[in-house]
């Protein structure tokens, strides 16, 4: 059958279950029950301490068909879950879930595991590189659940699943189990994912390489919620971890569709005293803050905050006194993680804090304005940044849902066509968010307003900036590049894509 948005969606996937349709942006707004901790009694003369991969492992309660969670601060020098997971393979494990918030190109060891049956499902808000692939081409024995990162905060605190045991990397430890992410030699920052693993696992081990007196005097994830401390030689290498160093594009055509972006903000009547913002890592979204920087300096605005996966550009702005605040749920270079140690406004978040739409308010649901890409946008603005080209998943929602539901404007930033790909399609490939939460498309080639959004197309009817319907872009491109070809998948569903509310927005297939 097919959801509202045109998708076809059965009503049971075989290895996920029965779905739950997709019925508009948050159509159901009912409570649901937070699940209880799980408490353990440890004595004075207790130690939690190990120095022994080995020996702790011994201890913990392994078994066939766990589900095991890891966080993704330390992003593509990620030692940890490679480390864990050939462990629990060396023992003989099978039937594995791995619940990691984002998977990496450095974990692609887990491609031999997937084949082997070792690991059969996984939980994720963004996965690339070899594993990404391997899940496409129909490996893993059950689809993947690509969530939002505020969606999986909401399927462990409402207990839809349950995590057996938690492996949370930890750059600074002390033997009690008090950590944090800004001190030590693999520093990432905040620590916003893995606190719903800390708080909701049945056990939790913190893996740490730089390991202090007690007690360690910054406290971000705290002892109470830990049950092993593990010592080891590195949980990470720096230079993956600030890999995709951030930087403002220095393509003409990126520029321009930065500063039509920048245009249209100053034009909205958003950009004003105490607005909030948040942008993404990527060179057009920094260039639209670089010149969102000089306007706001020049009308002496001053936001409230900017929020997000923090960047070097986004604490300079900070620091220029233009906002009052950092809200982080993860650093993304260098001086976003020395900011986040140094600067008591800048404030690491949860995951749930950041984005749950569960919760009882989200820090996204006070958000003016944020600029999100796109891998594809379709006539009816819903925008796919889950697979490529090609149809093989390359990425995932990770925030992209979450805030554009949340955000008063959202903004879509994209050169028009690239490698003679046009973004806008009639249809996407994969659909990661709904058009009903986005605003705006912002190209070189012109700027397209939702209709939904009868505000702001007569607010900009006069407007001196090139407003054009989605379709005329649209029909721009298929001149440009000619009609593309369909991509061809076969019937099995490797993946589901899960909109942050726990309904099934789109699945995804294996390709041929």
């Amino acid at each position: 059958m097919k959801n509202i948005l045109g998708r076809e969606i059965p009503e049971f996937i075989e290895g996920y279950g029965e779905v739950k349709q997709y019925n508009a942006y948050l159509s159901n707004k009912s409570g649901v029950i937070k699940k209880n901790f799980k408490f353990k009694t440890i004595s004075s003369q207790d130690s939690k301490l190990s120095t022994d991969l080995n020996e702790l492992m011994s201890k913990l309660p392994l078994k066939n068909g766990m589900v095991v969670s890891f966080h993704h601060h330390l992003r593509n020098g990620d030692f940890i879950l490679n480390m864990v997971m050939e462990e629990i393979a060396k023992r003989g494990y099978k039937d594995i879930t791995i619940a990691a918030s984002s998977i990496f190109p450095c974990h692609k060891g887990l491609v031999k595991m997937i084949e082997e049956g070792i690991v059969t499902q996984i939980y994720a808000a963004y996965i690339s590189g070899p594993v990404a692939e391997v899940i496409s081409q129909g490996k893993l024995k059950k689809p993947a659940i690509m969530h939002t990162h505020g969606g999986r905060a909401r399927i462990f605190e409402s207990g839809e699943r349950t995590i057996d045991i938690a492996f949370i990397a930890a750059p600074t430890s002390d033997e009690y189990g008090n950590i944090n992410g800004v001190d030590g030699k693999s520093a990432c920052g905040a620590l916003g994912y893995a606190h719903t693993d800390a708080e909701l696992a049945n056990i939790v081990v913190a893996i740490t390489d730089n390991l202090v007196d007690y007690p360690n005097i910054t406290i971000e994830i705290n002892q109470t919620l830990i049950d092993y401390v593990l010592v080891v030689d590195a949980i990470g290498d720096p230079k993956g971890i600030v890999s995709g160093t951030t930087q403002i594009t220095k393509n003409p055509i990126g520029l321009k569709v930065a500063d039509l972006t920048a245009k249209f903000i100053e034009e909205s009547g958003y950009l004003k005293n105490g607005m909030s913002f948040q942008t993404g890592a990527g060179g057009i979204s920094l260039a639209v803050a670089a010149q969102l920087k000089n306007i706001m300096k020049q009308r002496e605005i001053c936001g409230s905050f900017a929020s997000g996966g923090i960047t070097g550009y986004i604490v300079d702005m900070y620091k220029e006194g233009l906002f009052k605040a950092l809200f982080d749920v993860q650093c993304f270079d260098l001086e976003a993680i020395k900011s986040a140690k140094e600067n008591p406004a800048h404030i690491t978040m949860s995951a749930s804090m950041y984005a749950n739409a569960n919760n009882k308010g989200a820090v996204v649901n006070k958000l003016d304005v944020v600029i999100l890409g796109a891998t594809e946008i379709d006539t009816n603005f819903n925008v796919n940044v889950t697979t490529g080209s090609n149809g093989v998943i390359m990425g995932g929602s990770g925030g992209h849902s979450d805030t554009a539901a949340g955000s008063k404007l959202c903004i879509i930033v994209s050169q028009l066509v690239n490698s003679r790909i046009s973004v806008v399609k009639d249809k996407v490939t994969t659909l990661t968010t709904p058009g009903e939460t986005v605003d705006i498309l912002v190209t070189e080639r012109g700027i397209a307003i939702n209709p939904l959004r009868k505000d702001l197309l007569e607010k900009f009817k006069n407007s001196k900036l090139p407003i054009k319907t989605i379709e005329e872009l649209r029909e721009i491109a298929k001149n440009m590049t000619g009609q593309e070809n369909d991509i061809e998948f076969e019937d099995k569903i490797v993946a589901v894509v899960e909109y942050r509310d726990g309904t099934i927005i789109d699945t995804i297939k294996k390709i041929k």
